[in-house]
């Protein structure tokens, strides 16, 4: 007799779909999943991935939650800045943003900087982005959840002084 756990992909029976969080079905016997809304879903289970079949793009899981794999920097960009919208939505905002130590080259030329000699701010003042400061994330052999979330954003209740999130793709 054949062990049911086998004739599913590693995420198992069902999973939330990455895009529109409906439950989607395995498909038996293969590695992958099928929303009716987004298409086909492919589980590695090499890597713990899973990867959108129609446009490429890879997740992994922390925490039941799934999270695009960035390759381009206007991915991880457009993401932060939903989340920010998301903050001030529910009467937040965001004081710092921190980024997966993994993009720190993917977004190092997208970050905005300081000049020194015109703000009189040292050498070493910090990046921002959408006008916060930023900070990357420790390594993930540190705290293992930088292996797979993007980013995180540090907040306080009420709304930005100057809601500076509109300037998205400057």
């Amino acid at each position: 007799m054949m062990n049911p756990g086998l004739q599913y992909p590693i995420f198992g029976p069902e999973i939330q779909c990455p895009h529109c969080r409906q439950t989607i079905p395995a498909l038996t016997l293969t590695d992958t999943y099928l929303c009716p809304r987004h298409g086909a879903f492919e589980a590695n289970p090499k890597t713990g991935e899973l990867i959108h079949l129609q446009s490429g793009r890879h997740w992994r899981k922390w925490n039941s939650e799934w999270y695009r794999q960035h390759t381009h920097p206007d991915g991880i960009r457009f993401e932060i800045h939903e989340a920010l919208d998301k903050l001030y939505t529910q009467g937040f905002r965001a004081t710092r943003v921190i980024i997966a130590r993994r993009y720190q080259e993917l977004m190092s030329g997208y970050l905005e900087r300081s000049t020194p000699w015109r703000s009189g701010q040292p050498e070493n003042s910090s990046a921002r982005l959408y006008g916060l400061p930023v900070d990357f994330s420790p390594e993930s052999t540190e705290d293992p959840c930088w292996e797979v979330i993007n980013f995180d954003l540090e907040k306080e209740p009420g709304v930005p002084v100057r809601y500076p999130y509109f300037r998205l793709f400057e």
